[in-house]
């Protein structure tokens, strides 16, 4: 696909290039870092200004979201939203890393593991839970990471944070044998949680809860908030065989971007002036971000209810579209 450049906002300069400006849903194949996405995404959009929101490991396929240009600074709407999940989880040996890219630790087998106790162990795992992170995560301690930390071979104990599991389903089991003769479960599991929440960590904990240790040896996210896979593009289409970029995908707009996130409130064009001015609106009258709408349907700014001198209003907490 081209990008269409009425979706796009023209460079401060006022030269003719226009600057990308809108959120990328990107199909992150296995084996790429999610710095590895970011950086194709740049030289694809031809800009440095790209994040993401959320990262995947690099065994993990699925949903990731970018942020162009200044579409950017809706990314942080965008981290602490729900995800939902396609696992594979091996019960009967445990591993380093929680997932198949680690050493083999532990080898226990699970060829008796019966529906009901697996049924059981999973209705434990939803819900309101507390979760220890797995060791080989991003989690900074004592200002490094804790994968680097345990690739150096330290001993890293994190500590437990609440999570939300609002859905944890099986959907199918297959008895196998891995690689050592071990008899082994795979489960194909559905996870729809909160953010900050670790697959890898309820994989572990499932086989924990069994007596069978556990790990996971698939991963594909779905879905982050309203954003799913059915949006998503697949970057290394966008490349020649020589690494030439052949098409640059087209963004989703700030205004789409924004409402796939957080609810819309539609603007009036005088409301539309006062945030033109810095002036806050009448309140939306509901916790959380809105997205300020305006009548031609651009993003003008995110709204939050706020008290200021003892009176709730709509503050915009971040300004997109306004003049």
């Amino acid at each position: 696909m081209t990008l269409d450049e009425s979706r796009t906002t023209r460079s401060p300069s006022g030269g003719g290039a226009p600057s990308p400006d809108g959120l990328l849903v990107v199909d992150k194949p296995a084996g790429w870092t999610s710095h590895d996405v970011v950086a194709r995404a740049r030289r694809i959009l031809g800009t440095k200004k790209v994040g993401h929101a959320g990262t995947l490991d690099p065994m993990a396929t699925g949903v990731l979201v970018l942020g162009v240009g200044r579409s950017t600074r809706l990314l942080t709407y965008v981290v602490g939203a729900d995800k939902t999940y396609l696992a594979t989880i091996r019960l009967g040996q445990d591993t380093v890393t929680d997932d198949a890219e680690g050493e083999v630790t532990a080898t226990r087998g699970a060829s008796g593991v019966e529906r009901s106790a697996l049924e059981a162990g999973v209705a434990r795992l939803t819900g309101d839970i507390e979760q220890v992170p797995s060791a080989v995560s991003a989690i900074k301690v004592g200002g490094r990471r804790s994968y680097a930390r345990v690739r150096a071979g330290e001993d890293v104990a994190l500590s437990a944070r609440p999570v939300s599991v609002t859905d944890f389903t099986i959907l199918a089991t297959r008895s196998a044998t891995a690689d050592d003769a071990t008899p082994v479960l795979d489960v194909d599991v559905s996870v729809t949680c909160s953010s900050g929440t670790y697959v890898r960590a309820l994989a572990r904990d499932l086989g924990a809860d069994l007596g069978t240790g556990g790990h996971l040896t698939a991963l594909r996210r779905t879905r982050v908030a309203g954003y799913t896979l059915d949006a998503a593009i697949d970057l290394a289409s966008c490349l020649g065989p020589d690494g030439a970029v052949v098409a640059r995908p087209e963004l989703l707009t700030p205004a789409l971007a924004a409402a796939a996130a957080m609810p819309v409130r539609r603007v009036t064009e005088d409301e539309a002036v006062d945030l033109g001015h810095g002036r806050w609106l009448a309140p939306t009258g509901a916790a959380g971000p809105h997205a300020a709408i305006a009548p031609d349907g651009r993003l003008l700014a995110v709204l939050e209810d706020q008290t200021r001198r003892g009176e709730l209003l709509a503050r915009p907490v971040v300004v997109h579209g306004v003049a």
